[in-house]
């Protein structure tokens, strides 16, 4: 991808965004085929925040069972380019399986790690539960199960702060 194009798929990717967000627009079939356009144009380009967002997308609400393929190959290259919301429902589509991809326990525990370690509170959670139960062919663990329960709640409130903060500069505005 040259650097012009990937500039202009950044562009696009934002706009998509805003229409996706954005309360004050009317949620018209126009405007809602126009945003998953703008999303498939730039998952298909490799915007990786695309290939996650249109992937689950396509993952959870595909009619076919070939969008749903699709949208899991989208969130695992997603994942692959390390974004942390991929790397969450990589793990959730490897844990449940799908026609393309097959339950892999493993490698489900896998992205878990990768997404937890890296600061999303319910990938943490999910091991810290697998540990306490003895799920996704873990075994009982209490230690690892407390390990990860104290990462998932930091996790979780850094997030509650950064939403905090952000409703603070909202209201200065």
């Amino acid at each position: 991808m040259t650097q012009a194009s990937s500039l202009f798929t950044r562009l696009e990717y934002r706009l998509a965004e805003q229409l996706f967000h954005t309360r004050w627009l009317p949620r018209s079939p126009r405007t809602q085929r126009l945003t998953m356009h703008l999303f498939e144009r730039c998952a298909d380009a490799g915007h990786p925040g695309a290939l996650s967002l249109y992937g689950h997308m396509l993952f959870q609400r595909g009619v076919s069972p070939q969008d749903k393929a699709r949208g899991a190959r989208y969130v695992l290259e997603a994942a692959q380019a390390g974004n942390l919301k991929a790397q969450y429902q990589a793990g959730r589509i490897l844990e449940y399986g799908c026609a393309q991809y097959p339950r892999r326990e493993e490698r489900a525990v896998t992205w878990y790690a990768r997404a937890g370690e890296a600061g999303h509170p319910l990938a943490a959670n999910r091991l810290a539960r697998a540990y306490r139960l003895g799920e996704l062919g873990l075994p009982v663990d209490r230690i690892q199960a407390e390990r990860w329960q104290t990462l998932a709640d930091r996790h979780a409130g850094l997030e509650e702060s950064v939403a905090l903060d952000n409703d603070d500069v909202q209201a200065r505005h």
